[in-house]
C-alpha cells in the first residue's frame, strides 16, 4: 500500500467516524451500538492476527499494555458514544482534536517530557478559548442536553490521551495489531456488562443505515484504521501525520452538516478555528520542520 493512499485513507475514516457513531445509535441505544462494534472489531482483527501469522505476546508488559489500552478505551469510547447522541456529529472530531494539547500536558507531568513550551501554552490556551466559544454556544450544538454531551466528550478526550501516555510509559513492543486485540478483548467484556446493565436487549428493528454503520465502524473504525495509523506513522515524520487532527475536524463538521442537516453557526465556526489555530501554534514547530524538509 502507498503511504498516499493510507493517509488518505485515516483521514476520511477519522472524518466519517463521528457521523457513524450517531447513525448507529439511532435505532439500537448506545450501549449495545458500541459493544457491537467492539465484537466486530475482536472477531476481525482476531482474524487477521491468525492470517497474518503475528503471535500475541502475553510477557508482563504487554499484558499491562493490553489492560490499560482496553481500560481506556473502554472509558472513552462509552463517553463518546453516550455525548454523542446530545450533540453535532462534526463536534466529536473537533473535540478530540484536542487530545494532543491534553496528551502534552499530561506527558509533562506524568513523563517528565519537556513539551510546555511557551508556544504550546499558547496554543493550549486559544484551544481552551475555542472550547469556550463553543461551551457559550449553549444547546445549539445539539438537544437540549448539549452540554451534558460536551463534558462526556471532555472526560472521553481526557481518558484517551491519558490511556496513551500511560501506553507510553509501559513501553511495550509488541505489534501494533496484538495491541490492539489485547485491549479489545479486555474492553470487550465491560462493553457487555455496560449493554446489560442499560438496556440488555436486542433491538426489535434495526435501521439498516445503524447496521451499516456499526458494520464499518467496526471493521473499519476499530480495526483498519488503527493499521493505517501505525502504518502511517511508521513512514512519515510526526508533523505530516499531525496535520491529520487539523483536517478531520473541518471534515466531519461539513460531513454533519451536508450527510446529517446539522446547522453549523457562525460561532461554532470561530469555536473550531481556534481550537485548530491553537492546534498549529502547538505544534508550530514540527510544523516549520517540515516545511523547511519540503524546500530543501
Amino acid at each position: 500500500m502507498s503511504v498516499p493512499a493510507a493517509y488518505l485513507g485515516i483521514v476520511l475514516i477519522w472524518s466519517t467516524t463521528p457521523l457513524a457513531i450517531q447513525w448507529s445509535t439511532q435505532g439500537a441505544g448506545f450501549a449495545f451500538a458500541v459493544f457491537a462494534r467492539m465484537l466486530i472489531g475482536v472477531i476481525v482483527a482476531a482474524l487477521l492476527l491468525l492470517i497474518w501469522r503475528i503471535r500475541l505476546p502475553l510477557h508482563a508488559r504487554a499484558r499491562r499494555a493490553y489492560l490499560v489500552g482496553g481500560l481506556g478505551l473502554f472509558g472513552a469510547m462509552a463517553l463518546t458514544y453516550w455525548g454523542a447522541r446530545q450533540v453535532h456529529s462534526g463536534l466529536v472530531s473537533v473535540l478530540f482534536g484536542l487530545s494532543p494539547l491534553v496528551a502534552a500536558i499530561l506527558a509533562a507531568l506524568f513523563l517528565g517530557e519537556k513539551s510546555i513550551t511557551p508556544l504550546r501554552i499558547i496554543g493550549m490556551l486559544l484551544g481552551a478559548a475555542g472550547l469556550a466559544v463553543i461551551f457559550v454556544h449553549g444547546g445549539n450544538p445539539g438537544g437540549e442536553m448539549a452540554i451534558a454531551g460536551l463534558l462526556a466528550l471532555l472526560a472521553a478526550v481526557f481518558i484517551y490521551s491519558g490511556s496513551l501516555v500511560w501506553l507510553k510509559r509501559i513501553g511495550d513492543d509488541s505489534p501494533p495489531l496484538a495491541t490492539t486485540v489485547g485491549s479489545l478483548t479486555v474492553a470487550l467484556p465491560l462493553f457487555g456488562g455496560l449493554w446489560l446493565l442499560t438496556d440488555g436487549s436486542l433491538p426489535a428493528q434495526l435501521p439498516m443505515r445503524s447496521a451499516a454503520a456499526i458494520a464499518y465502524l467496526g471493521v473499519f473504525g476499530s480495526v483498519i484504521g488503527f493499521a493505517l495509523y501505525y502504518y502511517v506513522i511508521k513512514h512519515l515524520d510526526t508533523a505530516r501525520v499531525a496535520l491529520i487532527t487539523l483536517i478531520t475536524p473541518v471534515l466531519a463538521l461539513l460531513l454533519g452538516h451536508f450527510l446529517n442537516g446539522e446547522a453549523v453557526s457562525l460561532r461554532l465556526w470561530l469555536g473550531t478555528g481556534l481550537i485548530l489555530l491553537g492546534l498549529v501554534v502547538h505544534q508550530l514547530v514540527m510544523l516549520r520542520d517540515l516545511c523547511r524538509w519540503q524546500k530543501s
